[in-house]
């Protein structure tokens, strides 16, 4: 019986050593993030540096959901302040599913609308919102902040998502590459089939393209669910305020001016297992209709 030996490329072997490297730096935050969690406060300084702490604890997990008395949390090294997390949790939801779902919807609608419609102008619109690309988010933050304030919506979820629900320009962009790709007879036997165009548009396109707009939600999910800096400035009311903001604030409830990191390292982890969750469950999916989709 011969035995074929492949070679294998030094170009392989450092693409692979590449990817490992990149796989180290990606995993690694989230290792120490979790470690540190269960490490105990007064440990924390004089911890070894071994995989796992010398006394791991759950207490720094119960303290942030508020399951521990004031007593047990100044104990554990806290301040002793009570965090609403599960409050904050629900606000995050509504506040990155708000913007996910509206988004998503607006954007595949202006992306449609540059790929089938003809009307005046459209390739200079569409021209400019590609320009918009290279603008900064930061240089909008003030416009949008005095313009929700004197609409009179600061601490309200209208005001934190209004900002963000019409369109991106790059998922306007990503999903008019879409629908491009969508075959005109289609629409042309949808057309003979009595359809009118908003029938064609939410009952023949949307289903064709579940895979691109799982993508933009997703995405956008991610992305508002990390935001800081927007609900930092237009939701600081306890009834508005998301995990991100919490956890700044409750860096700053530290005693002895030292940061409670087990405490917010216990906060972000927990932080984190919506959104992991969620590409678990979606992750497949979307892999699975991004490749039918490419096949149509």
């Amino acid at each position: 019986m011969t035995h074929i030996r492949t070679r294998v490329s030094p170009g392989r072997i450092a693409a692979w050593a590449l990817l490992v490297v990149a796989l180290f730096a990606t995993v690694f935050p989230f290792y120490w993030m979790v470690r540190t969690a269960l490490t105990p406060a007064a440990d924390l300084y004089t911890d070894s540096t071994g995989l796992v702490p010398d006394h791991p604890t759950m207490i720094n997990f119960l303290r942030v959901l508020g399951l521990t008395s004031q007593e047990e949390a100044v104990a554990a090294g806290g301040s002793g302040a009570q965090v609403d997390f599960l409050r904050y949790l629900l606000n995050s939801v509504v506040y990155s599913g708000l913007i996910a779902v509206l988004q998503t919807l607006f954007c595949a609608m202006a992306g449609y609308a540059f790929a089938r419609l003809r009307f005046p102008g459209r390739d200079l619109v569409f021209g400019v919102l590609i320009a918009a690309l290279m603008v900064p988010p930061i240089f909008t933050v003030l416009p949008n902040f005095v313009l929700v304030k004197d609409l009179g919506w600061l601490n309200t979820f209208v005001g934190m998502v209004a900002p963000s629900v019409l369109m991106t320009p790059f998922a306007v962009f990503f999903l008019r590459q879409f629908f491009l790709s969508v075959p005109r007879e289609v629409e042309e036997a949808a057309i003979l089939d009595g359809v009118g165009p908003w029938g064609i548009f939410w009952r023949v396109v949307m289903p064709m393209t579940r895979g691109p707009l799982l993508t933009v939600g997703l995405t956008t999910t991610v992305w508002a669910w990390k935001d800081y800096l927007w609900p930092l400035l237009s939701g600081r009311d306890e009834e508005t305020r998301v995990l991100t903001v919490a956890l700044g604030i409750f860096q700053q409830q530290s005693p002895n001016t030292q940061p409670d990191w087990t405490g917010l390292m216990a906060g972000s982890a927990l932080s984190v297992l919506p959104v992991l969750v969620l590409l678990i469950l979606l992750g497949r999916r979307l892999v699975e209709s991004l490749n039918f989709t490419g096949m149509k």
